[in-house]
């Protein structure tokens, strides 16, 4: 994610849950035998009530239909997964919404809201390692949450459709889902709206079909992706289909911009800037291509959206292209949607990388050098505030974008350029699919480097004076 000057945040958070009470429906109790409730949270700090334990999501089937004239959404969701645990219930994130219907493999099963949380009993217990699927029909005005450190994001009605955006999470607002990185999942999801209008996701386009008035458009996303990455923009657009390096791209750009304007200069330049990261992390991690502007206001930032980046309006009013955003948004692809966050402490992992292929971008385009970037940032960062771990109302700050690109730079002067870019490919590599931690990252570049490299991490990520310069 890259924010605008305006440092309107985009991230949200719920409130910490309170202690579940609810009866099963099957034995009047919340334990059966060996079978016990599933955690209703995964006690990460930054995100207070978002994530459940006890199970593994392996794949999301999403059907919803939205009517932007009565602001209504109605969805059934089908979760595939595994439990992790001997689970009697379990919890699934879910914010504003109405159930009407929950099943489990087939069979009708209990359901209770507390908060933003969906607590689902099953008929029968869940073995540990069992795979069973979840149904869930809803429906009801999806809205965006607000948090007061974090700011707003989720679902938001526009004039023209909608737009389900945010980051550290969003998707509780318009779909039941296990809302934390650490659990990726796989995404189809269809999309049916009025017709005339455009409903845009991630992934691979699928057949688009019109009846009665309304078009369903298809997405699938078959690499693993972690929930916040969802993204749903309906409305009017200009949506630009055609193929980079043997994948779908996907472009869009609101009808109401001019076809040759900034926003849709910069969006045309993807497939090249991509390819350029591709030689420096390795080969691009996802089966599509593409990016999504949008004019709304509420939306000072630009998101990663798996395989298709949402940018913001406030990247673009200067009347000319804004490469910059463009390179740090892909960049994302590897560091942060293939290689996800196992918690939001060690969030530098995926911006100080993002922020630092902006520099290799601006240098790579004929302008300023990478090094010159370095030096001159060093020069104005706060060295009291760390990147990792930076605190709750600091998730989106400068330590994170800023002195977490310094820290790459200063690994990239310490090993040398061989190494260092050795060091990138092998993550990307190896950590494809999955996720990681700070401490993954130090250990993976000794191992590569062939030397102990973790005072220089800590000195450049959380040391509280500045490093002597490499």
């Amino acid at each position: 994610m890259r924010r605008t000057r305006r440092r309107i945040r985009p991230a949200l958070a719920v409130a910490v849950v309170a202690a579940l009470v609810f009866a099963a429906c099957t034995d009047g109790g919340d334990e059966r035998g060996d079978f016990r409730p599933g955690a209703a949270d995964l006690a990460d700090p930054y995100v207070p009530g978002a994530g459940n334990g006890g199970y593994d999501v392996a794949g999301y089937r999403l059907a919803v239909r939205y009517d932007p004239a009565t602001d209504r959404l109605s969805g059934r969701a089908t979760l595939t997964a595994t439990a992790t645990a001997a689970l009697s219930r379990f919890n699934l994130d879910l914010a504003g919404l109405d159930v009407s219907r929950v099943a489990v493999d087939g069979r009708p099963a209990g359901s209770a809201r507390d908060g933003d949380e969906l607590v689902v009993t099953p008929r029968d217990g869940l073995s540990r390692g069992a795979r069973f699927t979840v149904e869930v029909d809803y429906s009801g005005v999806p809205a965006a949450k607000t948090d007061g450190q974090l700011g707003s994001g989720g679902f938001l009605h526009t004039a023209d459709g909608a737009i389900a955006l945010g980051q550290p999470w969003s998707a509780a607002t318009w779909f039941p889902v296990n809302d934390h990185p650490s659990d990726k999942a796989t995404y189809d999801i269809e999309v049916t709206v009025p017709e005339g209008l455009a409903a845009l996701s991630n992934g691979v386009p699928g057949q688009r079909t019109s009846a009665d008035g309304w078009t369903t458009w298809r997405w699938a996303e078959r690499a693993p992706m972690a929930s916040y990455l969802t993204t749903l923009v309906i409305g009017d657009y200009r949506v630009q289909s055609g193929t980079h390096a043997g994948r779908p791209m996907v472009t869009a750009v609101p009808a109401s911009l001019p076809a040759t304007g900034p926003e849709a200069a910069s969006l045309a330049r993807t497939g090249e800037i991509a390819d350029f990261l591709a030689t420096r992390f390795g080969p691009y991690p996802f089966d599509s291509y593409g990016g999504v502007v949008v004019t709304d206001g509420r939306v000072g930032y630009a998101l990663e959206t798996q395989s298709r980046p949402v940018y913001g309006p406030g990247f673009f009013r200067g009347g000319r292209p804004n490469l910059g955003v463009v390179a740090h948004e892909l960049a994302h692809q590897w560091f942060g949607n293939s290689v996800a966050l196992s918690r939001w402490s060690d969030i530098w992992l995926n911006e100080g990388f993002a922020s630092y292929a902006e520099w290799l971008w601006e240098e790579h385009d004929g302008g300023r050098t990478a090094q010159r970037t370095f030096e001159l940032e060093y020069v104005g960062t706060d060295w009291s505030r760390p990147s990792v771990d930076p605190g709750r109302s600091r998730l989106f700050g400068a330590a994170v974008y800023k002195r977490g690109a310094l820290a790459v730079h200063a690994l990239r002067r310490t090993v040398g350029d061989d190494t260092f870019f050795r060091i990138l490919r092998t993550w990307t590599a190896e950590r494809r699919d999955g996720n990681a931690t700070t401490d993954d990252l130090v250990a993976l570049a000794e191992r590569v480097a062939g030397r102990p490299l973790r005072p220089v991490f800590d000195a450049w990520l959380v040391g509280g004076t500045a490093p002597a310069l490499p």
